[in-house]
């Protein structure tokens, strides 16, 4: 499980520089930026609330929402950190810290109690349903979402291996035509 859980967050920290990036390019007028930065930022404080409760220590957030939003800028600086934060901390855990199960409080004062494993887990899966309403805004508003599955990083970050030589020019223009011929809500 370390080896796939070590596979997930780097595929996370891949995902969101595809999508901060992505976003910088549109700039700061764009009608999905500023929902954007909402729903990474509560994805961000959410990473760091976990992140606070499998090391065992106080984070000082009291809602998962932040009260003012960051600037984006600031916000992918905050999320490529706590994502190169996660790929050492998910590097050094041993099955034993893993399975672990640490008693915890919810920012809305319910009690928790998790093992490592299930709040990585939580981490990942949480990350991908936000980064999924941010593509879904970006449908909305006319524009082509990055493509950030774990398929597509896999081939990307792996493609000696997976036998998968770069797309010619020719070869990614009708990659393009094909993925945008595709309904709107539902791509490959």
């Amino acid at each position: 499980m370390q080896d796939t859980l070590q596979r997930l967050f780097q595929y996370k920290a891949w995902a969101n520089d595809e999508l901060l990036t992505a976003l910088a390019k549109l700039g700061g007028a764009s009608p999905v930026t500023g929902l954007a930065i909402k729903a990474l930022s509560h994805s961000y404080v959410v990473d760091r609330i976990f992140a606070a409760h499998m090391k065992q220590e106080t984070h000082g957030y009291t809602s998962a929402n932040l009260d003012e939003m960051p600037s984006l800028d600031a916000l992918s600086a905050d999320i490529r950190a706590s994502d190169r934060d996660y790929i050492d901390y998910v590097s050094a855990l041993d099955l034993r810290r893993l399975a672990e199960r640490i008693r915890f409080t919810f920012t809305d004062g319910a009690a928790g109690c998790m093992s490592r494993e299930e709040m990585l887990l939580h981490v990942i899966t949480h990350g991908v349903g936000h980064r999924g309403q941010v593509s879904a805004v970006m449908i909305l508003n006319g524009m082509t979402p990055v493509k950030d599955g774990f398929t597509t990083y896999l081939h990307e970050a792996e493609a000696s291996v997976r036998r998968r030589a770069a797309l010619t020019g020719k070869q990614a223009t009708a990659s393009t035509r094909r993925a945008r011929s595709v309904p709107t809500l539902f791509w490959a």
